[in-house]
C-alpha cells in the first residue's frame, strides 16, 4: 500500500510539469498586409526590376518590441518585375521599411559607419498598409520600336539613358568612402530571352540571350541613341517567348550590381 501510494505521489508533480506541453500556441496568425511600390522621383514611372538578388529588395524590421536595443529584420523579400511589392503575413506592428535597388542607396554611411542619409520609411502597419518610395535610379531602358524577328533571330532596339546625372551621383556616393569615377560606367547591355514572361536576370534561357559589353566609358557616346542587340543560337520556329532589356553601371548596392529594365515583350517565333 506505501508502495502504491508512492508512486501515485511521484506522478503528480509530472503530470502539473507536463501541462505546458499541451498548451494551445494563441498567438494570431500575421494577417496584416503591407503594399509598395517604387517609382522615379523626376518621372513617376515605376522603376522596373528583376525578382531576384539583382533586383529591388524590401527588408522590414519590426520596432514594435520594447527592450530590443537591437531588433532583427524580417526575412528579406523582392519587389515584382514592375516595381511593387506585397507582404500579406505580417503581424500588426511598427516597422522600418528599407529598399535597396538599382537606384541611388536610401541608407547612405562614411567610411567610419557615421550616418549620412536615412531615406527609409518608418510607419505603422495594420490592415491594408500602402506606402511609396520615390528613388533615382541609375538608368533609364526603353524599346526604341517592335522587336523584329528573322531565322529564329530576334533583333530589338533599345535606348539607354541616365536617370541620375553624375553630379548629383557623385555628391551622394563619393561621401561614402572610396569613390571612383568608374562607377558611373555602363558595362552590359542584356537582352533576355524565355518562356516565361517573367523573363530577366533570373529566368532567362541562356540559348537566346544575347549582351552587348562596355570596358571603361565606352558606352558614353552611346547615350541617348539607337541601340541594337540581338538574340543568339535560334529560338525554334513555332514558339512564343518573352524578352526585356536591361543594363547597369559599374556600382553594386549592397554588393549587387542591379539592372535596370525595360518592360517585357512577348514575340512569336514563326
Amino acid at each position: 500500500m506505501k508502495k502504491i501510494l508512492f508512486y501515485t505521489l511521484l506522478c503528480v508533480p509530472l503530470s502539473f510539469g507536463s501541462c505546458d506541453l499541451f498548451k494551445l500556441d494563441n498567438y494570431e496568425e500575421p494577417a496584416e498586409t503591407l503594399q509598395g511600390e517604387v517609382v522615379d522621383i523626376a518621372t513617376g514611372e515605376p522603376v522596373l526590376t528583376d525578382q531576384g538578388s539583382e533586383g529591388i529588395r524590401v527588408r522590414l524590421t519590426e520596432l514594435s518590441w520594447t527592450g530590443v536595443e537591437t531588433p532583427t529584420h524580417n526575412p528579406d523579400f523582392h519587389c515584382m518585375p514592375n516595381g511593387t511589392f506585397q507582404n500579406t503575413k505580417l503581424f500588426k506592428g511598427t516597422y522600418n521599411i528599407r529598399l535597396d535597388g538599382p537606384f541611388i542607396p536610401l541608407v547612405r554611411k562614411d567610411g567610419n559607419g557615421v550616418l549620412l542619409a536615412d531615406e527609409t520609411q518608418t510607419m505603422e502597419i495594420s490592415g491594408v498598409t500602402q506606402v511609396k518610395f520615390e528613388v533615382q535610379p541609375f538608368l533609364k531602358v526603353e524599346w526604341v520600336s517592335e522587336p523584329s524577328v528573322s531565322n529564329g533571330k530576334i533583333t530589338a532596339r533599345v535606348r539607354v539613358t541616365r536617370a541620375v546625372s553624375e553630379a548629383d551621383f557623385r555628391a551622394k556616393i563619393e561621401p561614402m568612402g572610396n569613390y571612383e569615377a568608374s562607377f558611373f560606367n555602363v558595362t552590359d547591355i542584356q537582352l533576355f530571352v524565355s518562356y516565361s514572361s517573367s523573363v530577366g536576370y533570373r529566368a532567362r534561357d541562356d540559348r537566346w540571350s544575347g549582351k552587348l559589353e562596355y570596358t571603361g566609358s565606352a558606352f558614353s557616346t552611346e547615350l541617348g541613341k539607337t541601340v541594337t542587340i540581338q538574340s543568339v543560337g535560334t529560338i525554334p520556329s513555332g514558339r512564343t517567348v518573352f524578352i526585356r532589356a536591361a543594363a547597369r553601371i559599374n556600382y553594386a548596392t549592397e554588393t549587387h550590381k542591379r539592372y535596370n529594365y525595360t518592360e517585357p515583350l512577348e514575340v512569336m517565333i514563326p
